[in-house]
Formats: C-alpha cells, sequence, structure tokens
C-alpha cells in the first residue's frame, strides 16, 4: 500500500513538474489570474462580472455566426499563445520571482493536475458504469440529457453560457472565502431536518 502511495505521489510530481515546464512562459500572468479569481482585493468579483458582461454584451451585438465565432476565439488563442510568452516577462519582469510566487506557481500546477485527474477518473467511472450496468447508464444519460436539452429550450443559449461563465470564474473565489462550504452546510442540516420530520411522522 505504502509503495502504492509512494508512486502515485512520485508520478504527481513528475506531472506537475511537466506541467510547470508546459506553462513557464504564462507563469505571470497565471499568478495574476489566480489573485484575481481568488478575489485578494474586494473589487475583483464586480470587475470580473464587468468584464465577462462586456463580453458577451459584444458577442451579442455583433451576433457573429457559429463558424465566425470558434474562428475569431481560436484566433485570440493562437494570439495570446505566441505573445503572452513574449510580452509578459518585460510587463511583469520574471526575474523578480520571490520564493512564495514559486511556491504558489507549484501549487497551482499542482491543483491542475489533480483536476486533471479528477476528470479522467470520473470519465472512467462513466464508462465502467456503461459496462456493468448498461441499462441503468442509458435511462441516466438519456435523462440527464432531456433535462439540459428543455433547460437549452427555455433560456436563451448566450445568456445560459453567460451565466455559466459567471459561475465558472466565481466559483475559485467563493470556494476560497468559505461561501460555498458554508451553505452547503446550511443545505445539509436543512435536508437532515426534513429527514428526520419525516421519520417521526411515519412513526
Amino acid at each position: 500500500m505504502a509503495e502504492g502511495d509512494n508512486r502515485s505521489s512520485n508520478q504527481l510530481a513528475a506531472e506537475t513538474a511537466a506541467l510547470e515546464e508546459q506553462l513557464q512562459g504564462w507563469g505571470e500572468v497565471i499568478l495574476v489570474t489566480d489573485k484575481i479569481l481568488r478575489w485578494e482585493k474586494p473589487w475583483f468579483p464586480p470587475a470580473m462580472i464587468a468584464a465577462v458582461s462586456v463580453i458577451f454584451l459584444t458577442i451579442y451585438c455583433l451576433d457573429p455566426s457559429v463558424l465566425s465565432g470558434v474562428s475569431c476565439f481560436v484566433m485570440l488563442l493562437c494570439l495570446a499563445d505566441y505573445l503572452v510568452p513574449a510580452l509578459a516577462p518585460r510587463i511583469f519582469g520574471s526575474s523578480k520571482w520571490t520564493t512564495e510566487q514559486q511556491q504558489r506557481f507549484h501549487e497551482i500546477c499542482s491543483n491542475l493536475v489533480k483536476t486533471r485527474r479528477w476528470i479522467v477518473g470520473w470519465w472512467k467511472r462513466l464508462f465502467t458504469f456503461k459496462e456493468e450496468k448498461p441499462k441503468m447508464y442509458f435511462m441516466t444519460m438519456l435523462c440527464s440529457l432531456a433535462v439540459v436539452a428543455w433547460i437549452g429550450q427555455q433560456v436563451h443559449n448566450l445568456f445560459l453560457t453567460y451565466l455559466i461563465v459567471c459561475c465558472f470564474v466565481l466559483f475559485p473565489g467563493l470556494n476560497k472565502h468559505g461561501i460555498i462550504s458554508k451553505y452547503a452546510g446550511m443545505a445539509k442540516r436543512e435536508v437532515n431536518k426534513l429527514l428526520k420530520q419525516k421519520e417521526k411522522k411515519n412513526e
């Protein structure tokens, strides 16, 4: 068991080191983005919502076709991939990195690797579920996709995407400040109360 844990830890360290090397050119941008997403200043959340709102308002006004929108998005990614590694050191000064910044960059890369492993793990569990219980898998997927299709039919696609992106950019800050755990705990207590009341009624 200990040998397996050591092997897993070594593999995690190796994957983290490889990711750090790949993202080295983006290091300064990643650290700044991390500060914004974790709400290190009180005005970061409204600034993020404002930025996302401006982007989606621009998309709504331009009303590009799907092909044009995808092409522009990929083009921006290509430009960022080319320009950021070249310009970031001049803007932020990578030579001024402190030990604390390097440690935080390592933690971010480690969390990204763990998140990737978590996604791959759930993907494998899904296929295992399909092989072991194909009928249950089929019904679950059918019902889930039907619900998603119904939601997509009721809500405008762009507005629904806007809400998803807003939740995505706010999630790290909500998690760091304990807001998610607070309300999740409240919801759990309410559910437990309802279950206890139901048990008393049955008695």
